[in-house]
């Protein structure tokens, strides 16, 4: 059996105007504050996204933050080297190095997707906003720019103190925890040895 629903209040008349002249005399008593921009910076959020910083040094030329971009605004030019063999006998190996990195930021519309993408962390948020031009043409911004606004890439937030360990850091950790056993029982084994190798000597000795 369907239960019928609850009668409905009658509404009274001009509450809903009582309650907005409510809100605005509540707003009325209080101080305005107004920040003095640009003498007073504002505030701004820990994940802000004020413009892309890059960190040259991780690119390696893969383009995918350039063909994942949904406005076309990353323009990526780069050369191959032949880099030597690292021992003898080997092969050469061929590599991409950075040429030229720029965003078009009247295109971009912010998304984070070239971020979000990009395999080797080369590519940060940064809250820096204050880059206006009077010239369109100048929102294009090349590596040099990109690369100052990297300094301006706030720190990650600290872990939270009950989250797994990243399987990075452990893989790391476990292998550094190995090696420094590997280490401790190759310094014990040459102990070992050193020490029986005096005993005989002293024991040829005393013959």
């Amino acid at each position: 059996m369907a239960v019928p629903p609850p009668p409905s209040r009658p509404r009274i008349p001009g509450s809903g105007l009582a309650k907005g002249l409510a809100v605005t005399l509540r707003t009325m008593t209080r101080k305005t504050v107004t920040a003095q921009y640009p003498d007073v910076q504002p505030e701004l959020p820990p994940r802000s996204r004020g413009v892309i910083a890059l960190f040259e040094e991780n690119c390696t030329v893969c383009m995918l933050c350039a063909r994942e971009c949904p406005d076309w605004c990353i323009y990526i030019d780069s050369h191959k080297e032949t880099v030597p063999a690292a021992a003898p006998g080997g092969r050469e190996r061929s590599r991409n190095v950075l040429d030229r990195f720029a965003i078009d930021f009247s295109l971009c519309m912010y998304c984070g997707i070239c971020i979000e993408v990009c395999p080797f962390d080369a590519l940060f948020w940064s809250p820096e906003f204050e880059y206006a031009e009077t010239d369109i043409l100048e929102l294009t911004h090349e590596r040099d720019k990109l690369r100052e606004w990297m300094w301006t890439v706030p720190e990650p937030p600290a872990l939270d103190p009950g989250a797994e360990e990243p399987k990075e850091i452990a893989a790391a950790r476990k292998t550094a925890e190995k090696l420094e056993a590997q280490r401790a029982q190759e310094a014990q084994q040459n102990q070992e040895a050193q020490q029986a190798h005096q005993a005989q000597q002293k024991a040829e000795g005393e013959e």
